[in-house]
């Protein structure tokens, strides 16, 4: 043991800072858990209690939520920590932490194998630990933090099997095992899969055949069933919704267009039959390849790698790329060195078809911005560029100055760092507060602090819709949960209104609430409903009305009001 940590100090250290980086404030920043990230914990909460999601499938594949069927690996990683923690930031954010830190030590044995460069290892080791793009991703739970660690570390084990064919089956185990991580695996493994049988046909086949079976067997085990599923539309929904091809838009631009050809040839606008020229011109599929094209070009534009990032706020902070700009230096160097330097053709096609093939899933999507999330398959090869072009420019310039080169480039790192760190512990949690869905878990505590006093409480859908955010927060019996969408009171089949219990989820018109509200009744609207800022300005509630509570945003907005009648008087 002693001898590894001696071996790995340097290593250790990284993974060390990387876990502080991962983990500090984890229950602060971001400030609240986000609908899918409650969504996720709620699940695991339902699996870990009765055994069914709370839809009441018993150990789904791909556990059923209110949107869609989910990828199931997130949601049982998270069970032994939901367990531990609870439904709150550690327990459903702790597993992303912890596959975030793993990352770090998987790119260093990634970058180590491919180069023999222990140097060269630990930079990507540091680059991933400070990279602004993972360390987000890490803190959160969005899925796609796990599908870092063993994308890489699958790729990894498959190289060294090349030379150890024993770890064959176990490459093929975590490759496998990432399109039950995230969905745009489930388009980029299988063909990753067809890119290494070819690139490296003759060095499988010389393989023992027991290992080439073990794989197989394996590839086959973790990988049929997801075929299954995603034909049979419960795994495949989502990306039915969200790609380019379903963009409902896209027929109205269509028959504008050629209509506006029409009327410039001087036709009639109304009737006017299109010729061959304005089909040719404007059809789908040229909107499609428009939108393809554009995504492509979003995905590698310098305004998301290195000056805005995705405009989500769940996906980067605002103003600041998802590298730091000093490292676009060293990422176009890094890309000419590699291609033009690097000896093994073999890993030179990888790391092409990588960075190509890893953009394809987000760029059949219409999103219309830059999506970090969808995008991450290519963090790891951009790393390694970045951290090849560092060590290959510095050995370009002349030895006497490659310290002063070297020290004034970590200056500009560590600075462009401490701004982004800045950033993000300062005006991020203000910034994204709404992004983030604050204020609910305050409004649901503040619910269960009142609720025996009202026979029923009508809890607001002008906002988010509010279940999932209930039932996690409070959290309600996953068997009362899984009752209630069974005989459709929790889906509205019933009546149209949304209930469980006392608690109802529906709109009430906050200017005819003395009117609709029943006595005895408690109404917890979204301040987008209410014209004033009633912390500030209490008194402009309605005189039959009682405020009986507010709740704010980190920043000391308004985000909720309680609502009750104001009881008549008794004389005495």
């Amino acid at each position: 043991m002693m001898e590894l940590i001696k071996r790995y100090k340097i290593l250790l250290a990284i993974v060390v800072l990387a876990a502080f980086l991962r983990l500090f404030y984890l229950n602060r920043i971001p400030h609240s858990l986000y609908f899918d990230e409650l969504d996720l914990g709620y699940q695991a909460y339902s699996i870990l209690k009765t055994g069914h999601d709370y839809y009441g499938n018993f150990l789904p594949l791909h556990p059923r939520s209110f949107a869609e069927h989910r990828t199931p690996f997130n949601i049982y990683s998270s069970i032994p920590t939901v367990a531990l923690f609870g439904i709150n930031s550690y327990g459903v954010r702790m597993p992303s932490a912890l596959f975030g830190i793993m990352a770090v030590v998987s790119m260093y044995f990634l970058i180590k194998e491919i180069s023999s460069n222990n140097n060269l290892a630990l930079m990507g080791a540091l680059l991933m630990t400070l990279s602004p793009w993972h360390i987000q991703f890490s803190r959160v739970t969005l899925e796609v933090s796990s599908l870092v660690f063993f994308l890489t570390f699958g790729l990894y084990l498959f190289i060294k099997s090349m030379r150890t064919s024993k770890y064959l089956w176990l490459s093929a185990f975590f490759l496998i095992l990432t399109p039950w991580i995230y969905s745009t695996a489930k388009f980029f493994i299988p063909i990753l899969l067809i890119f290494i049988l070819i690139n490296w046909k003759k060095e499988l086949f010389k393989l023992p055949k027991k290992e080439i079976v073990k794989a197989a067997v394996v590839l086959l085990i973790f990988g049929l069933p997801m075929v299954y599923m995603t034909l049979s539309g419960k795994a495949g929904s989502r990306f039915s919704y969200i790609s380019i091809f379903s963009d409902p838009t896209v027929a109205t631009e269509v028959n504008f267009s050629r209509e506006f050809d029409t009327v410039v040839r001087g036709e009639n606008w109304i009737g006017a039959e299109p010729n061959y020229s304005d089909k040719f011109f404007h059809n789908k599929p040229v909107y499609w390849i428009k939108s393809f094209t554009d995504n492509i070009l979003s995905a590698f534009s310098t305004e998301f790698l290195f000056s805005e990032g995705d405009i989500n706020l769940r996906h980067s902070l605002k103003g600041i790329g998802q590298f730091y700009r000093i490292e676009a230096l060293t990422l176009i160097l890094g890309i000419i060195l590699f291609f033009t330097k690097y000896n093994d053709a073999k890993i030179k096609r990888l790391f092409l078809f990588w960075i190509i093939a890893g953009v394809i899933p987000y760029a059949l999507t219409r999103d219309g911005s830059a999506h970090a999330a969808r995008l991450i398959l290519i963090l790891p090869p951009l790393i390694f560029f970045i951290v090849y072009g560092l060590f290959g420019g510095l050995n370009l310039i002349k030895t006497k100055f490659r310290f002063i080169a070297l020290v004034i480039y970590s200056g500009i790192w560590l600075l462009e760092f401490a701004f982004y760190a800045h950033n993000y512990l300062v005006h991020y949690p203000w910034e994204s507060e709404r992004w983030w869905n604050a204020g609910y878990k305050e409004m649901i505590d503040g619910i269960k602090d009142i609720e025996d006093e009202y026979k029923r409480i009508i809890i607001t859908t002008a906002d988010e819709p509010p279940l999932i955010f209930f039932a996690g927060y409070y959290p309600y019996d996953p068997l009362k949960w899984q009752g209630g969408i069974k005989n459709g009171t929790l889906t509205g089949d019933a009546d149209g209104i949304k209930r469980i219990d006392n608690f109802y989820f529906d709109q009430y018109k906050i200017d005819s609430l003395v009117e609709t509200l029943c006595d005895d009744c408690l109404y917890v609207a979204s301040s987008r409903e209410v014209e004033y800022n009633l912390i500030l300005e209490p008194g402009r509630v309605n005189e039959n009305l009682v405020l009986v509570k507010s709740v704010s945003y980190p920043s000391g907005e308004p985000a909720f009001y309680f609502f009750a009648k104001k009881k008549p008087l008794i004389e005495v």
